[in-house]
């Protein structure tokens, strides 16, 4: 079901996206070699209630954590724990906040020290293809712009898109229609119009598109077990140029 919003829920949205926007700052600040993913976990929870607003992932469908975090192989949906930093560690930190009932989402993938030439332009890349997706984020454009524009970039680059999972509409729920696929092609898929607040989430694997879901019944890794990307920013629909309603501000304040 797509949720078409009003200029004032467009607007709580990004209210919501802000204090989203801050949390991924104090991550970003305490992201180090030694420190724990349940470290991190404790902070984003401690900030997001101090700052007025619930976890979104906090309880969705089960889930018992306030971030995804994802180390390496790990594509999404990891759960935080007693896992200590290294270097060299590649991590996805996504997370959703909801703020007078309305959500938001993003994600941001950092490399752990020094890292691997290969690793550091995969999470070149991929940052790129979440920004070329949101280029294709107006009104009039299609989901299938969207896929087409991060699949054919990051596969000229020799590096796969993730099938399975797909970006989608956020607003009053934390997934929302349409869902929109990081692969596609150009004319298909859900046609975009203005009211249509989407979340964009290019996962983009080293090796080859393959994944698996491990016991825990969440966490997704790629099944030749090389490293994995992941950025994410909720956009609102517009005419000529997408609105983007999450920040990377304060991570790159302290990158």
């Amino acid at each position: 079901m797509i949720y078409y919003k009003t200029e004032e829920e467009i607007d709580l949205i990004k209210k919501s996206g802000d204090l989203l926007g801050r949390v991924h700052g104090e991550i970003a600040k305490a992201i180090k070699i030694g420190v724990t993913t349940q470290e991190l976990d404790d902070l984003a929870y401690n900030f997001i209630i101090s700052g007025g607003g619930v976890p979104s992932f906090k309880g969705y469908n089960g889930f018992p954590y306030t971030l995804c975090i994802s180390v390496n192989e790990q594509v999404v949906h990891g759960f935080p724990g007693k896992y200590a930093l290294k270097e060299g560690d590649v991590i996805s930190v996504d997370c959703g906040v909801n703020l007078g009932g309305y959500h938001s989402d993003s994600a941001y993938t950092y490399g752990i020290g020094k890292v691997s030439e290969d690793v550091r332009q995969l999470l070149e890349f991929t940052k790129q293809s979440l920004y070329l997706g949101i280029e294709e984020a107006v009104v009039g454009k299609r989901t299938g712009d969207i896929g087409f524009s991060i699949q054919n970039f990051v596969e000229s680059k020799g590096y796969s898109v993730v099938r399975e999972l797909v970006g989608h509409g956020v607003g009053k729920k934390l997934h929302e229609g349409p869902e929109v696929p990081n692969y596609g092609k150009r004319g298909k898929g859900v046609k975009l119009e203005e009211g249509m607040v989407i979340a964009i989430e290019p996962m983009i694997n080293l090796g080859k598109k393959e994944i698996v879901q491990e016991e825990d019944g969440w966490t997704i890794r790629t099944k030749d077990r090389k490293p994995s990307a992941h950025f994410e920013h909720t956009v609102a629909i517009r005419k000529g140029k997408a609105e983007v309603l999450t920040t990377f501000k304060y991570i790159e304040e302290v990158i």
